[in-house]
């Protein structure tokens, strides 16, 4: 039976991340860390995790500063930001699971911004492979009609008022996640309308990164009727991880008879089926 356990991890700078631990039967063949979409919490990828732990992998799963069971106290109290989910965030959680799975592989599986933060952290070069779904540079000038017409209004208009008039980006109200700290929307905001995503503050925002030094190996999983995660905007930030080899794969609902996977429900109890791909490469990878 998989223990599954409430933990606690800290950043370097004194926070504190709410994450769940899923400890499996006997002793794990290697370790996952599942890093989230931008204000998607933990317990979206519960069962996904549970499954992943059932089949023999340590997992952890965690929610950034500011989000879900990590926002203690006002929103905006640490001024959270994308780029301190990467550099500190995802950073201490590899650390823990390390800690919690000592002499094994350590893999990520990202979902949207956890795909693309993995050369912000430190200690990336301990990371063995990375699978993404529905991860990429988000670019709104790639997006295709009538989608970029929403999702213009929502990173130009809807972003920018809400943070101005309440100090947060209230994405619950449109159907994307919980409420996210003013840094990060305005963050999320620009990179979507630049080019490569993070890329878009790399020698500005970001001096330091390892996005050019990674060559883990990497598979990239988007689904045709998802408005942000098109091929040309995986493409896109697959060019910012410039030594990675990786292999992309599109999913079409109707070739597993769903009518929908869109931007998040690969990791849906509802989408299992799918679940392998992530386990095939777990096994093909965790040396």
């Amino acid at each position: 039976m998989v223990d599954k356990q409430s933990i606690e991890i800290s950043c370097t700078d004194g926070i504190v991340l709410s994450a769940a631990l899923y400890v499996p039967p006997s002793k794990a063949k290697a370790a996952v860390m599942v890093a989230p979409a931008t204000g998607i919490k933990k317990t979206f990828y519960n069962s996904f995790a549970m499954h992943l732990a059932e089949q023999g992998y340590g997992v952890i799963c965690f929610d950034n500063r500011g989000i879900g069971d990590s926002n203690k106290g006002p929103i905006n109290a640490h001024n959270a930001s994308l780029i301190h989910w990467g550099r500190l965030d995802m950073t201490a959680v590899l650390d823990e699971l390390m800690k919690r799975f000592p002499g094994t592989s350590y893999h990520l599986i990202g979902h949207s911004a956890g795909g693309q933060l993995l050369g912000l952290m430190e200690n990336a070069a301990k990371v063995r492979s990375m699978f993404n779904f529905a991860s990429s540079s988000g670019s709104l000038r790639n997006m295709h009609y009538p989608y970029k017409i929403l999702a213009a209004f929502f990173l130009n208009v809807f972003i920018p008022m809400s943070n101005l008039v309440f100090g947060q980006a209230n994405c619950q109200w449109v159907g994307m996640g919980e409420p996210l700290p003013k840094a990060v929307a305005k963050q999320w905001s620009r990179w979507c309308n630049g080019a490569g995503y993070v890329a878009t503050d790399f020698g500005k925002a970001i001096d330091d990164h390892y996005y050019d030094e990674l060559k883990l190996p990497s598979k990239w999983l988007h689904a045709t009727d998802d408005g942000i995660a098109i091929l040309e905007n995986v493409q896109d930030m697959i060019r910012v991880y410039s030594q990675m080899p990786a292999e992309i794969v599109t999913l079409r609902p109707e070739d597993w008879g769903y009518t929908e996977i869109g931007h998040m429900k690969f990791f849906s109890s509802r989408c299992q089926e799918l679940w392998p791909m992530a386990l095939d490469w777990l096994e093909a990878h965790r040396g």
